[in-house]
Parts: C-alpha cells; sequence; structure tokens
C-alpha cells in the first residue's frame, strides 16, 4: 500500500486550495452586491422558525454576513442546537452534527456570548466546523485515493476536484455534509491502511451524522469476507498451516459483527431516544408561544403532554426515520416521478450520468473481477503488479457503493439532492472525473511533474512534486482552467459541471431559491 507522508508536496497543495476554495465560497455568498441585493430571497415554504429572542446588531451583521448559509435544512440543524428536537420532523436530522454545533458555541466562541445571540455563535460555529472538515475531507480523500488508486496524479486531481465540488454550497452551509464527507473518508483510508477499529469508530460516527450512514458497514463485511474468500483459497501445497475453517469463519464473523454493530448503534439509539421523546410521557417543558404558534399554523407535532401520540410509535417497529420521510417529505419508490418534476431531474441528470458512466466504465475494464465480485484470488495483486488508476480491482468497492446510492437515490429520494448525496458520500465522483481529465489532457503532466523510477498504467511516471521551474503552477486544476481554451470537449463538460454547480448552488441556495 502507498503510503503518504505528511511533508508530502500534493498534500500541502491540496490542503492550501482547500482553505483558499472555502474563503472565496465564503467571500462570495458574504457579498450583498453579487447575490442578496441582486437577487432578493425566495419566499420559500421552508422551516423558518421565528427569532428568539429579537436579535441585536451583531446578530444582525451576522445575519447580513452568513445569512445565506443558514437556508433549506440549515434551519432545521441550527433550531436542534439551539432547542433540541422540539418538532417531530425535527428528528430526521441526527444529533452529531448540531451537537457538535452547540459544543463549539459554547465552548471556543464562549467569549463572544455578550455580543451575539446564540443562534448567530451557532452560525459561526457551522461556518468555522465546515471549512475544518472541508479542507480535512480534501486531505483524507488524497490520502485515500493514494492508497486504493496507487496512481498518485489521479488521487491529487481528485482531491483538488473535491474543493469545487458541485456540492459545494452544502459543504459551505449548516449542514451536515462536510462533517459526514471527512468522517467517511477518513474511515474508508483507515481501512485501507489496516486499521480496522479506527476505522469502525470513524463510520459509526459518521452514522450519527447522516443515515446513509449505514450503508458503509457494507465496506467492513466485504473487507472479511473477501479476506476470508482469500484464505479459502490458498493452494493445498502452501507452507503455512491453516487453521479449521469454522475457527477461520468466526475470525471474520465476529469483527464483521462487532463492526456492524458499532455502526448501527448511534442510528438505534437516537430512535430509541425518539420513541422516548415523541411517544412516552412528555414532562412538562416550558414552549415559548412563538413557537407553539408555529406548530399550529403549519402542523407540526410537538412531544405529547395531553397524552396522545403519533401513529408511527404504534408500529411494529417504530422508526421516527422513516415516518417521517414518508409523512412530511413523501419519499418513497417512484413517488417522484412526476412531471412536474422534469425540472429536478434535469438537475440531477448531470450526476447520474456520470455515476453511470464510471459503473459501466469500471464493469468493462474488469468483467471478470465484477462478476467474481472481486473474491478471486489474482497472481498479479499477490505479485503487487495490478492495475493502477480508476480500473484497478480496489476501486470496486466503492464502485458498488456509490452504485447502489445512485440507484437508491434515484428511485426513492428527491431526485435533486442526488448530487450533494454522492458528493458527500462516494470518493467515485471525483475519482472517475479524475480519471477522465487524466486520460483527456496528457500535457497536464509536465516534465516538472514527473517522478523517475516509477510508471503509472499509461506508462508515465506517477506525480511526485509540483514543477520547480519558475511561472509554472504546480496546481494541475488550475492549469487545466487557465488552458480550458484548448481542452477538449469532454474535460470543459467536466469542468462545466463541477464549476457551474459550484457557483449557482451559491447564487441559488444562498437567496432560498430551489437548488439540489
Amino acid at each position: 500500500m502507498e503510503l503518504v507522508s505528511r511533508e508530502d508536496p500534493h498534500l500541502r497543495e491540496v490542503a492550501r486550495f482547500a482553505v483558499c476554495c472555502r474563503a472565496l465560497t465564503l467571500l462570495l455568498q458574504a457579498s450583498p452586491a453579487l447575490f442578496n441585493l441582486l437577487i432578493p430571497d425566495h419566499a420559500a415554504d421552508a422551516f423558518s422558525p421565528p427569532r428568539l429572542p429579537e436579535p441585536g446588531a451583531g446578530d444582525l451583521l451576522v445575519e447580513r454576513l452568513l445569512g445565506g448559509l443558514s437556508r433549506w435544512d440549515a434551519e432545521h440543524f441550527l433550531f436542534i442546537a439551539q432547542r433540541g428536537y422540539l418538532y417531530e420532523h425535527n428528528c430526521a436530522f441526527l444529533p452529531l452534527y448540531p451537537l457538535s454545533l452547540r459544543a463549539l458555541a459554547q465552548g471556543a466562541l464562549w467569549p463572544l456570548q455578550r455580543l451575539l445571540g446564540l443562534r448567530s455563535l451557532l452560525l459561526l460555529s457551522a461556518v468555522l466546523l465546515n471549512s475544518l472538515f472541508s479542507v480535512l475531507g480534501a486531505t483524507a480523500l488524497y490520502r485515500l485515493g493514494c492508497a486504493v488508486l496507487r496512481c498518485r496524479r489521479v488521487a491529487f486531481l481528485a482531491a483538488l476536484l473535491f474543493s469545487i465540488s458541485p456540492a459545494n454550497v452544502f459543504m459551505a452551509a449548516a449542514y451536515s455534509e462536510s462533517m459526514f464527507a471527512c468522517l467517511a473518508f477518513s474511515a474508508m483510508w483507515q481501512l485501507e491502511k489496516g486499521q480496522s477499529w479506527l476505522s469502525g469508530l470513524l463510520f459509526s460516527l459518521a452514522s450519527g451524522v447522516r443515515a446513509n450512514g449505514l450503508v458503509n458497514a457494507g465496506f467492513f463485511l466485504y473487507s472479511h469476507g473477501k479476506r476470508f474468500a482469500f484464505q479459502l483459497q490458498v493452494g493445498s501445497g502452501s507452507i503455512r498451516e491453516l487453521p479449521p475453517l469454522w475457527k477461520q469463519l468466526l475470525s471474520v464473523a465476529a469483527p464483521s459483527v462487532l463492526a456492524c454493530a458499532g455502526i448501527f448503534l448511534p442510528f438505534a439509539l437516537f430512535q430509541y431516544y425518539s420513541y422516548v421523546r415523541f411517544c412516552g410521557p412528555s414532562p412538562e417543558q416550558s414552549v415559548p408561544q412563538p413557537l407553539l404558534q408555529l406548530a399550529l399554523d403549519k402542523g407540526y407535532h410537538l412531544a405529547a403532554t395531553d397524552g396522545a401520540k403519533p401513529p408511527w410509535c404504534s408500529q411494529r417497529f417504530p422508526v421516527i426515520y422513516s415516518y417521517i420521510q414518508d409523512v412530511y417529505w413523501n419519499v418513497g419508490f417512484l413517488r417522484y416521478f412526476e412531471l412536474r418534476q422534469i425540472p429536478n431531474f434535469l438537475l440531477a441528470l448531470p450526476v447520474t450520468l456520470l455515476g453511470s458512466w464510471a459503473a459501466w466504465t469500471y464493469m468493462a475494464a474488469n468483467p471478470r473481477h465484477c462478476l467474481t465480485l472481486g473474491l478471486e484470488r489474482r497472481r498479479s495483486e499477490e505479485e503487487g503488479k495490478a492495475r493502477a488508476g480508476f480500473c484497478c480491482p480496489a476501486v470496486f468497492v466503492y464502485v458498488v457503493h456509490a452504485t447502489v446510492l445512485l440507484v437508491f437515490g434515484f428511485l426513492c429520494m428527491h431526485v435533486q439532492v442526488l448530487t450533494r448525496f454522492l458528493g458527500s458520500s462516494s470518493p467515485i465522483l471525483y475519482w472517475f472525473s479524475a480519471h477522465l481529465l487524466h486520460e483527456q489532457e496528457p500535457w497536464l503532466w509536465g516534465k516538472g511533474t514527473d517522478a523517475p523510477g516509477t510508471a503509472s498504467p499509461s506508462g508515465k511516471p506517477p506525480l511526485d512534486k509540483p514543477p520547480s521551474s519558475p511561472g509554472t503552477c504546480g496546481n494541475p486544476l488550475v492549469r487545466l482552467l487557465q488552458g480550458a481554451a484548448s481542452i477538449t470537449p469532454l474535460s470543459k463538460c467536466v469542468l462545466g459541471f463541477f464549476l457551474s454547480y459550484w457557483l449557482l448552488g451559491l447564487v441559488l441556495h444562498c437567496n432560498f431559491l430551489p437548488w439540489t
């Protein structure tokens, strides 16, 4: 496995570029001349609780500068961090992210309490935390790419693309996407390094951030299942004597069950908390009158104080998450397939095509590997001569993961969220885009970027250090943008998708207009 040194210049460039992109995002969304005054806020029918208490001068300033990052679902996270799970439909949002906001607001930002109200401190906390998680997520993706792809060039370019992700606005706003991406990519990297327990802890934390983190249990099951399959294929002439089959099976099953239990535990505990809060006897709670009035006006359900219980409490498996998705947001199989949703399907078209193309490309390059689910022992892998790049054997489980998310999201979810759903959950979107740019633009890797002694699948040496010639940029993504007039049409489409969604997301989302 390829190790990444802390002194790796590409890692430093990934972090530097991520910081610059996040700073530019915050600067653009905070510019009233560009967004808030040019495009008035849309009167959206979204969750918008009253501000209590009345905001002061400092709060108004924070709202003016950062208010664009508190739209749509961000209101839920900020409200939960401020007042807990007051309304039933708030329970669609898992607790680790709002708890982190509250901890930072009352911890490191405590000196600002005299100047700002709690909500403003929470919004500042969201900006700081998401900026940190975005940078850490980019570096984790680079390390993961180096370990899986074994091609530093593609890993480097993919990590840079993550910083201009089509889901960029959700990585910056008070959403949980940045935190989830950072935890998920870090967990995948640790698993590739063989650090199963640390990986399990990170995956467990990720499942406390977003419900789709439960799918990550598949990485553990596949990793241990693959190891077991390889053990069974050891030749009879092997010098090493293998333990009995039942011992081998137990050595694989026990850690797999424990890891999966750890990943499911945060979600299960939160479902239990929700059941106790909304289905059990509720203690007297003081709810401000404006929030009670909001519940009456919008039909929001509060924790019962009169013994009345919501219908999901009497279900055989009282899972509030699925109930909210069904009743409040009409999420279900093919429910979004309506003529009036065509614009939303068009919004999801680029990421759908890219994800489908990635899966097809991988299957076409590795038909036998896909048919055997990657469980067939190969001599090339044992000798360390496996193909490098996007089509290498190690990418198989990531392609399956991304395809499962894509198919489920397309058929069962509000389809416009596919861009941020995949962009924060799977490295495939970035790996495949980097693969296309790497193949389409051979001029991108100049002489100064070559590292003698090692070869990539295309016969070129992998990227090892940035060019040292004066006036040459060590960032291949910047070099692509500088030479945009001469790149291929396919490269223009890939970059156009990333940059247009990066910018349009800021313009539309920050003004309460519908976006992905």
